[in-house]
This record gives C-alpha cells, sequence and structure tokens, in this order.
C-alpha cells in the first residue's frame, strides 16, 4: 500500500483545474494543472476523466497514493444533487477515504478568509454568490443563468449592451454610444454589420464576451446607457451579498464579503464604487474585499477544515500559496 496525505485539493473551473496535495502538517506536497471541468458539455464519466491527469501527476510527484480526504470544488456543481453526483464519481475513483464536493465559488470565499466565514460574490462569465459559517450552515443560489432569476456576468452583460446598441441603432431605443463602439471592436462599422456577423458566425459565438469590457469603457466615457447597465450589476451584487448575508444572520455581525471573478477583479472604478456605497447602505457591517488568492488555497482549507487541522496547519497552506 503506497503512502497516504492529507487532503487532495481540487479546484475545477470551465477552463482550467489545478490540484494540490497537502501533507498532514500542511506541507504542500505537490501541485498540478489540467483542462477545464465541464459536465454539463461532455457527461460526468468523461469530465471526472479530465481530472485524473492532473490528480495522477500530482500523486505521483507527492509519493502518494491517496488522501485522507478529497475537497473538491467545482464549476458546474449548481445544485446539491449535482454535488452528489460528482462526489460519487469522485469517490469511485478511490481518490482518497471521503469525497466532498461544493461549487466552486465556495473555494473562492474560503481563500479569502481565516475561518470559514462570510460571503463572496463572483462575476465572471456567470453570477454566483455563496455564503458559510463555520457551524456548517451555508446559503447559495442555482446559479443557472436567468432560469434561476440571476442578472449579469460578463456574458450577460454581453447581451444586455447588444440589445440596446442594436434597439439604439434602428430606431426602437434611445441613443448609446454602444451603437457605435461594440462593433468597432470588431473593426465593423454598424451594429447592423455586427449582428449579421454574429449570426452567420462570421465572428464566433464565444467572443461575444470580449463585449464586456467595451460596455465598461463607454460607461466610462459617460454614456447614460452603458452606466445604467453597470450600476444595475453592482445592486444585484449587493442585493445577492445581503440575502446570503440575512439566511446566515450575519447582517448585524461584522462579516468579510469577498469579491471574485474577472468583472469583479478587473478595477472598473464605477462598478467598485457602486458596490462599495450600496453595501455600506444596506449591510453597514460588511467588509467587502477583493479576493486575488488562488481558489485551489480555498479547497484545500476547506479540506482541511474537514479533517480538523489546526490553525498552524492551516497556515503553512496559506504561506505556500501566497508567497
Amino acid at each position: 500500500m503506497g503512502l497516504t496525505a492529507s487532503v487532495l485539493a481540487i479546484d475545477a473551473g470551465n477552463s482550467k483545474t489545478d490540484v494540490a496535495v497537502v501533507a498532514a502538517g500542511g506541507e504542500v506536497l505537490a501541485t498540478a494543472r489540467g483542462g477545464g471541468f465541464r459536465p454539463p458539455a461532455v457527461g460526468v464519466g468523461p469530465a471526472v476523466d479530465a481530472l485524473a491527469d492532473a490528480v495522477t501527476r500530482a500523486y505521483t510527484a507527492a509519493g502518494v497514493t491517496s488522501a485522507t480526504h478529497v475537497s473538491a470544488c467545482l464549476a458546474n456543481a449548481d445544485l446539491p444533487v449535482e454535488e452528489e453526483q460528482l462526489a460519487a464519481a469522485l469517490h469511485a475513483r478511490a481518490w482518497g477515504t471521503t469525497v466532498e464536493v461544493r461549487n466552486d465559488t465556495f473555494a473562492i470565499l474560503r481563500a479569502g478568509v481565516a475561518e470559514p466565514r462570510g460571503v463572496a460574490v463572483v462575476c465572471g462569465a456567470g453570477i454566483n454568490c455563496v455564503g458559510m459559517r463555520p457551524d456548517g450552515r451555508t446559503a447559495r443560489f442555482p446559479a443557472l443563468g436567468r432560469v434561476s432569476g440571476d442578472w449579469g456576468g460578463g456574458w450577460g452583460l454581453a447581451e444586455e449592451a447588444l440589445w440596446h446598441a442594436a434597439r439604439a441603432e434602428d430606431g426602437r431605443g434611445g441613443p448609446t454610444a454602444l451603437a457605435r463602439t461594440l462593433p468597432a471592436h470588431f473593426g465593423l462599422p454598424s451594429m447592423y454589420a455586427l449582428i449579421e456577423a454574429l449570426h452567420l458566425e462570421h465572428v464566433s459565438p464565444a467572443r461575444r464576451h470580449e463585449l464586456a469590457p467595451v460596455l465598461f469603457a463607454t460607461a466610462a466615457e459617460g454614456d447614460p446607457v452603458a452606466g445604467a447597465l453597470v450600476d444595475r450589476l453592482a445592486e444585484e451584487v449587493v442585493t445577492m451579498a445581503v440575502v446570503a448575508l440575512t439566511r446566515l444572520e450575519l447582517l448585524e455581525e461584522e462579516t468579510p464579503v469577498l469579491l471574485g471573478g474577472g468583472v469583479l477583479t478587473a478595477g472598473h472604478t464605477r462598478l467598485d464604487d457602486r458596490v462599495r456605497e450600496s453595501l455600506a447602505a444596506r449591510a453597514p457591517k460588511a467588509a467587502p474585499r477583493v479576493v486575488r488568492e488562488r481558489p485551489v488555497l480555498g479547497a484545500a482549507l476547506l479540506g482541511l477544515d474537514r479533517v480538523g487541522a489546526d490553525i498552524d496547519v492551516q497556515g503553512r497552506v496559506r504561506a505556500y500559496f501566497e508567497v
């Protein structure tokens, strides 16, 4: 029988996977990086297969064959039933004695706090929010898009910007500089040309996400329509945070609110200012902070929470990733 580590930490996003093997004393024995984790596109089995390469490389480098506990924070684990299905699939791989799967937003939250207590709002391609307390209570949202009441995220912002720009150009809506700046980003002369290019896929549909930064730049130039979309996103971020704080009975306590994801970490002044102003008005004791720590750190700390590691052990893991 081979050697056993304390925690196998997995942070798997849509585009990449990070793995860390952690010893009982907090030493990070090995790390590895793999490809994206997309069970909705390929199925649970093939998605877990895609994790295996990074896990195998990390175990080999660490000189171990398994772990006491597998802490996996996975993209697309949006519902408890999905977490259960993924946990069963990981357990079948025998990578560890016990397995816990959480949505990857929990990794961002745990990476940014000294104890498992706080709320995180993540805005990247989509938008999500989770909260947790040391007693195990959590707050979360399905985060499945408009069907679950979501608004925002880079993809959603791009869609809203296109809608307003199209209507501005053809006269159904009020004027906005977006009608000029969005097609110009692709070197096109008009919204009609951009609509045609997107419809015929002369511009790849996947490139729509490039329009979110154009929206922010247009808002910064003073365009009222673009500015209103940025302001609405700020209110959505704060609303999710306040609801999570309320559910966890943390609204009246000093509580960290972590902000993560590409949109919230990009330094958009108007968005950042609106989020902080609105949060101060609606949750005065909340302490907002942008999370820049690697999410795999959060997965590792959640695993160490589970195995009862003390604060010194957790500190050594944090020090490794914060160098």
